[in-house]
């Protein structure tokens, strides 16, 4: 079954018998299909262990173990309500300094929402903003 499946249903059928004859139909029932809860949401990166060098390529891809779709995916950094894509991956492909930090995706089923635990991505190689930057 999927969500758009709830509605009204009845049976009909043809009846011959000594009382009766002729189309006959059920009473209508009524069914509602409810998703699964969203659970089970995890973060995982390539390379793994979410360490990359500057200038280095990152991909974060987001699961889900538990719920029913269709499914939508935001993708966060630290305490930013400012979704940094969309979609089951996030593709840093130029990594820089401002990319260290922490990283969840959200996923929504239209019945639940549901976050994953942050991934820690750490740049290595990165400019120490203390020192300047400078050469």
């Amino acid at each position: 079954l999927q969500l758009h499946h709830s509605g009204h249903y009845h049976c009909g059928g043809r009846v011959n018998s000594g009382v009766s004859q002729g189309w006959q139909e059920s009473s209508p029932v009524t069914v509602t299909v409810h998703g699964v809860l969203l659970s089970g949401v995890f973060v995982r990166a390539q390379p793994p262990g979410g360490q990359v060098a500057l200038g280095d390529h990152l991909v974060l891809s987001c699961a889900v173990t538990t719920g029913t779709g269709p499914l939508s995916f935001t993708w966060h950094q630290g305490g930013s309500g400012t979704p940094l894509g969309t979609g089951p991956r996030l593709e840093l492909r130029h990594v820089g300094d401002n990319d260290s930090g922490n990283y969840h995706c959200r996923v929504s089923n239209g019945d639940s929402v549901a976050e994953s635990v942050p991934l820690n991505v750490t740049v290595l190689g990165e400019q120490d903003p203390q020192a300047g930057g400078g050469l």
